[in-house]
């Protein structure tokens, strides 16, 4: 497991001193760079990007504070989610088990169909995963958000609205944390319900490189998005990058820069 706090404190050393009394730090190793700043900057926004190197054990961020910075995860949620829902047994199997659709219209066209889990998390389907939250119930919800060590753990302000509008916040260590586990496996629950969310998360080509990668929108079910993420990870020959970026949605635009902006703070690091 990353030791957040220990790397937050490097971060710290790094902004100060670019580099400074890093060498002599055992792995991973952490350094801040001011070029991902610039790229947020480019961009017309504000934001911040962690990317951890697996291969070299090397974490490289934009920032020391936003980097620490707790934040609704919104749909990034869905990857522990579906992690929960399928280690339960509340979702048997991701391509079989189907969730109806509800009959209500809804902004987004991909959310009024029946869906699967693994169509679910493709279109990011909020009602589905709240259904499915509400099936998880609260008492086992909160025992897995405790077990994974997900964020701050907190479910409150309702079993199907706490990722949303409610009490839980993640940071982007946190975020690149649990992810990290996730691709090696390591976390507390079936290896078979990993391999399963593993498998379903959505993928991007990216010349030789393979991205899977998660996106969260705060305020888009109210049609005032705030604040956008994508977290996942970079596959590319025999490494991986693990990552997590969110930014303020200034304009519209903004929120389909998220993966355009991811993959330019990834090739800034020497991960695409």
């Amino acid at each position: 497991m990353i030791d957040r706090r220990r790397i937050l404190q490097l971060l710290a050393a790094a902004s100060v001193a670019p580099g400074a009394a890093l060498a002599e730090v055992a792995p991973p190793r952490s350094e801040i760079r001011p070029a991902l700043a610039k790229l947020f900057a480019d961009a017309g926004t504000e934001g911040t990007f962690v990317g951890y190197r697996t291969d070299d054990y090397l974490i490289m961020a934009s920032d020391t504070e936003r980097s620490g910075r707790g934040q609704l995860p919104a749909s990034t949620f869905k990857v522990p989610h579906s992690l929960i829902a399928l280690d339960c047994g509340v979702v048997a199997d991701p391509d079989q088990d189907i969730f109806k659709w509800d009959g209500v219209t809804r902004d987004f066209p991909g959310w009024n169909q029946d869906h699967t889990l693994r169509s679910a998390i493709a279109v990011s389907a909020v009602p589905v995963y709240q259904e499915i939250a509400r099936r998880i119930g609260a008492e086992r919800m909160q025992r897995y958000l405790t077990l994974l060590d997900y964020g701050n753990h907190d479910i409150g302000g309702g079993i199907d609205q706490f990722w949303l509008r409610g009490a839980l916040r993640i940071d982007p260590m946190q975020q690149i944390d649990f992810l990290d586990r996730l691709r090696r496996g390591a976390l507390p629950v079936s290896a078979r319900s990993q391999a399963w969310v593993r498998d379903i998360l959505p993928v991007t080509p990216v010349g030789d490189a393979v991205i899977r990668a998660k996106t969260g929108l705060l305020g888009a079910e109210a049609g005032k998005p705030t604040l956008g993420w994508l977290v996942g990870w970079a596959e590319k020959g025999g490494g991986a990058t693990v990552f997590a970026l969110n930014l303020d949605i200034r304009e519209p635009r903004h929120v389909g820069d998220r993966m355009a902006l991811a993959q330019r703070c990834l090739h800034e690091i020497g991960a695409l």
